[in-house]
């Protein structure tokens, strides 16, 4: 009784922390201006950006699909992929949305190891294409040194983050548990070494992924931006590339819905030195928000429809199954 109590406070903390950072935008910045730049986005601009937004999404399945070595049918990655997209819309940040894909993939795998494996491999690269594409963005407007430099420190954080969990995880665990044998977690902590090591040994497809991730991130990015111009946001592309990205990964602190409230009050606070309307920013980023929810929704509609048709197939797999048995009993 206690973890489902836990997890309804945490999503009520998130629910208030949105609602607290919407309140203070809405009162800070002129409301009217937010909602006059909601209005002033065509319907057939949003539809567009949300087709070439579930496009990437597909894509992204592909590469979290690639980076599991493939081991059942896309079909079900592309609906494990959606059902996390729609966790996202109620769970905490993107680690939700992780674990019910990979909770619907399971059964097809039937390796946890190398599920959670690669869920951190996806996470990592998605991470750093960030942080390259917000570097992108400084060197674009050229930002002072100081803040490039600290993205560059960031960036090669992520790269020994990438390091240690490839190439040294492998090796030091096995050699911690041979030095306390009676550790806990033994076999599950060294076939998640291993199945690291595994990806650390196909250099190939890393290499791969990240770009991969680099043109879907850069893609979304793009695709904000065209929003933002809808509205009516005048704004460096430059700046939009550096602030972006930024905004996305503050935005998985969880203290707020999916990122809403949050991401909009980063992307003002960052993009207003660069001359941009703070009423304008925080309008784009409420556009988008309604791709991510539509998303969501979407992906949680494909989940159910697929989930019964499923069962549909399940059953007259079944159906067949007995009749054949009467046949051959008769």
């Amino acid at each position: 009784m206690e973890k489902p109590k836990s997890g309804l406070n945490k999503w009520l903390i998130r629910v208030v922390g949105s609602a607290l950072l919407l309140g203070g935008l809405f009162w800070y910045l002129p409301h009217e201006a937010i909602l006059t730049g909601l209005r002033r986005v065509p319907p057939l601009v949003f539809a567009a950006v949300l087709v070439a937004f579930l496009a990437s999404h597909v894509v992204a399945a592909a590469k979290w699909w690639l980076i599991l070595g493939r081991p059942c049918g896309f079909l079900l990655a592309l609906r494990a992929h959606f059902g996390g997209l729609a966790a996202n819309l109620c769970l905490p940040g993107s680690i939700g949305g992780d674990a019910v894909r990979a909770t619907m993939i399971h059964g097809a795998m039937r390796d946890a190891p190398r599920l959670t494996a690669g869920a951190v491999a996806d996470r990592v690269i998605d991470l750093l294409a960030l942080v390259i594409l917000s570097g992108i963005g400084a060197l674009l407007i050229g930002k002072d040194t100081a803040d490039l430099g600290l993205l560059i420190k960031v960036a090669a954080g992520f790269a020994a983050l990438s390091l240690a969990i490839g190439v040294v995880l492998p090796i030091a665990l096995p050699r911690l548990w041979a030095l306390f044998p009676n550790l806990p977690g033994r076999k599950f902590v060294l076939d998640i070494s291993a199945a690291f090591g595994q990806l650390a040994r196909r250099p190939g497809l890393l290499i791969f992924v990240q770009l991969t991730s680099l043109a879907i991130q850069g893609c979304l990015v793009l695709l904000a931006y065209r929003l933002a111009l809808a509205v009516g946001l005048q704004v460096d592309l430059g700046a939009w590339i550096f602030a972006w990205p930024l905004a996305k990964l503050i935005s998985i602190l969880p203290i707020s819905l999916g990122g809403l409230g949050l991401r909009e009050a980063t992307l003002a606070a960052l993009l207003v030195p660069f001359g941009a309307i703070g009423a304008q920013v925080v309008a784009a980023g409420l556009i988008w928000q309604g791709v991510l929810f539509l998303t969501g929704g979407l992906g949680g509609l494909v989940v159910l429809l697929s989930r019964d048709h499923a069962k549909q197939a399940v059953h007259a797999k079944q159906a067949v199954a007995a009749k054949d048995i009467s046949n051959r009993v008769s």
